[in-house]
């Protein structure tokens, strides 16, 4: 792990979430792109040390809005930057991880990316992310 790359956010409108992040906050609107893999539109912020994600559901098949019914707006995910994901996910499954997916998704900026799931994280999301 090199460092936090982002921090990913669950929002029900990005746009009114977006003026509060930029307004209020003071961030920097970095660009706003739809993943369709994942069925999410993504706005990142730049957060000085690092990045916020607000993510919004575009479809009722998203994990984001499953996540916004369950628990509605706030932290959904703490990201992780690696190099060598591949390498990285073999690393960790033999530590005991367990994976969301067998192998990389291809996430916002054409980053690739995997989550871990929150039963072998003490309940907290952590996804991997490759920019390499």
């Amino acid at each position: 792990m090199e460092n936090v790359d982002h921090i990913g956010i669950a929002v029900k409108n990005i746009d009114e979430r977006i003026a509060y992040y930029t307004d209020v906050l003071g961030m920097n609107l970095e660009k706003v792109e739809e993943v369709e893999s994942e069925q999410v539109k993504v706005a990142f912020l730049d957060g000085g040390n690092t990045h916020i994600e607000l993510l919004e559901p575009l479809s009722e098949t998203s994990a984001i809005h499953g996540y916004l019914e369950k628990r509605g707006e706030g932290i959904h995910h703490i990201a992780l930057k690696v190099k060598g994901i591949e390498q990285e996910m073999e690393r960790m499954k033999a530590e005991g991880a367990r994976l969301l997916s067998d192998q990389p998704k291809i996430g916002a900026g054409g980053a690739k990316v995997v989550f871990i799931h929150p039963k072998s994280s003490f309940g907290v999301l952590y996804e991997l992310v490759d920019r390499g």
